[in-house]
């Protein structure tokens, strides 16, 4: 055993990976439908693994957070900078009213318990569930210039309260959004949800099935006597404003791949028509009795493909607009995700920068409107990684110069300025997506190996005095991260509520984002029966990520400035 442990002082990294396994490992621990997750389990298994003394590496551990910084910049940058319109203002105050609370509550709570500089910034990141608070707050804490052992002693405190209270809220935050939520706003959340999904007109599937009805087809007709000497064009209006499209024709042995809307018709010309079902199998289907089936005229070379909207003229229209863009003639929405989460969609739902809309169809015809839309993200996996080392270097001499007021020297800090240039990476990239291209799994990497890899290393640095701290400050932190948890997501359910008269499904959505709990939206989704939730959810976490970022910086200011 001996060896082992040697070889793992000698050998630090080593160490981080091990930390790593026993991580996530740990988070996958289950109790009830409760999940650790793999951020508290690799903080707690960075403690264990820091009892032996360890050695951890600053710039490694800051290269690490950076990362994390940028990727959830990128992500959530086009809905931050689209928050900012009026359109989204209801979301943005609420996002506003709940981080401010959690300031003030936190600094009150603090001078209450007694907490130093460090326990108060590690109390907002933890009972606010903001792992980029405790980056911040360290950071703040290194620049405070004060001695040696008193910086050691205010990291150990900010770590400490960090895991103590980051466990805490995020099941309290969980139950607080998805029980107690509902019951103040007085209202039958699965109930409300079904309502607007209805005035949505979004239609519902069971849980753990999916649809044997296909809803976008291609079928074959022969042109019958009665419509011969029509034209293309012609033949396509019959269905007037349900959007068929001829993709091909055979007449005789010839294949027409891509015919032109004017050519007229022949008896006995067969057809491929693609479009909704419903809209092809009715009786109002102009070549309705003269189906029939040719294999070879069927076989078209259909894909699905994501496409980021990146035009910024095209936010705000809804997607029935979008399908009379040019070049929409024959391309179908499968899906809208918004901030990595999938939305219930309707023709009436309105596209905003950033969508990622699933578009389906013959290969040509999606190929024509992907560019008219933004940029589609056809599979590769390449990741732009000068763009994302300049802007990461770019962000941090931004945030490097310091301003001072008398004995307080205040900048953005180096953190906070990747997370800057990330989120006007991630607008830019809705405007030229060729900035890019960043796909999904690189910046899942980025931001789940950032984060968890610096928790580690940070669990690690603490680990020979965390259970010391933990002993003396335990009780006053779980009373503390109950009050920064609950009061400002209850201020702002109230609020929202009477204030705003947000649809309660939406507010608690906001809630979520705000807080930057995504497993509380989960739970939410739940109790709603409904991804309504996910609605008021993008904004709030866009904003929500880079303001509790700063407050991390700010409590550590406030309480030991």
């Amino acid at each position: 055993m001996h060896w082992f442990v040697d070889a793992l002082r000698e050998n630090p990294e080593l160490a981080l990976f091990l930390t790593l396994a026993l991580g996530f490992a740990l988070g996958r621990i289950r109790i009830g439908s409760f999940e650790l997750g793999p951020i508290v389990g690799c903080l707690f298994a960075g403690v264990v693994v820091g009892q032996l003394g360890f050695p951890v590496s600053q710039p490694l551990k800051n290269a690490f957070f950076l990362l994390f910084l940028f990727a959830i910049g990128y992500r959530t940058g086009p809905l931050f900078f689209r928050g900012l319109k009026t359109t989204a203002l209801p979301q943005v105050a609420l996002t506003i009213i709940l981080c401010v609370t959690a300031l003030a509550t936190t600094y009150a709570t603090a001078l209450l318990f007694g907490f130093d500089a460090g326990a108060g910034g590690g109390l907002v990141a933890g009972a606010m569930t903001s792992a980029a608070a405790v980056g911040t707050a360290g950071d703040a804490i290194v620049r405070m210039a004060a001695d040696a052992a008193t910086t050691e002693a205010l990291l150990t405190s900010r770590t400490v309260a960090f895991a103590v209270t980051y466990l805490l809220g995020m099941v309290l935050v969980v139950w607080l959004l998805s029980r107690l939520g509902p019951r103040l706003l007085g209202v039958d959340l699965a109930a409300e949800c079904r309502k607007l999904e209805e005035e949505m007109g979004v239609k519902r599937q069971q849980e753990g099935t999916i649809s044997a009805y296909v809803p976008v087809v291609v079928r074959g007709y022969r042109v019958p006597e009665h419509l011969a000497g029509l034209s293309i064009q012609e033949l396509e209006s019959r269905f007037e404003d349900r959007r068929v499209c001829v993709e091909r024709l055979r007449r005789g042995n010839e294949l027409v791949e891509e015919p032109d809307a004017s050519l007229r018709l022949r008896p006995s010309d067969r057809l491929a028509l693609s479009g909704r079902l419903e809209w092809l199998a009715g009786s109002d289907n102009p070549l309705h009795g003269h189906e029939l089936d040719d294999p070879e005229l069927l076989e078209l070379a259909a894909v699905e493909v994501d496409v980021i909207v990146t035009r910024g003229e095209l936010a705000g229209r809804t997607l029935a607009e979008l399908g009379q863009e040019a070049g929409a003639r024959g391309v179908y929405i499968r899906r809208v995700t918004r901030v990595g989460l999938e939305m219930p969609f309707t023709a009436a739902t309105r596209a905003e920068p950033g969508d990622v809309l699933r578009l389906i169809g013959i290969r040509r015809n999606v190929e024509r409107i992907a560019d008219r839309l933004g940029y589609p993200e056809w599979p590769s996996n390449r990741t732009n990684l000068p763009t994302v080392a300049v802007a990461i270097v770019v962000g941090g001499l931004i945030g490097l110069p310091v301003l001072a007021l008398g004995q307080v020297k205040l900048s953005l800090s180096v953190f906070v300025g990747a997370l800057l240039t990330g989120l006007i990476t991630g607008w830019l990239c809705t405007l030229q997506r060729r900035i890019g291209p960043f796909p999904g799994p690189a910046l899942w990497l980025f931001e789940n190996l950032g984060l968890t890899a610096f928790l580690a290393l940070v669990g690690i640095e603490a680990g020979p005095d965390f259970v010391r701290g933990l002993m003396a400050s335990g009780p006053a932190l779980i009373a503390a991260g109950i009050l920064i948890t609950s009061l400002p997501h209850i201020v702002t359910i109230l609020i929202g509520k009477h204030l705003f008269k947000l649809h309660p499904g939406i507010l608690l959505g906001v809630c979520c984002g705000a807080g930057t709990s995504a497993p509380a939206l989960a739970a939410v989704e739940e109790v709603a029966d409904s991804k309504v939730p996910a609605l008021g959810y993008g904004v709030g976490c866009a904003l929500g990520n880079v303001i509790l970022a700063l407050w991390g910086t700010v409590m550590v200011l406030l309480i030991g400035g």
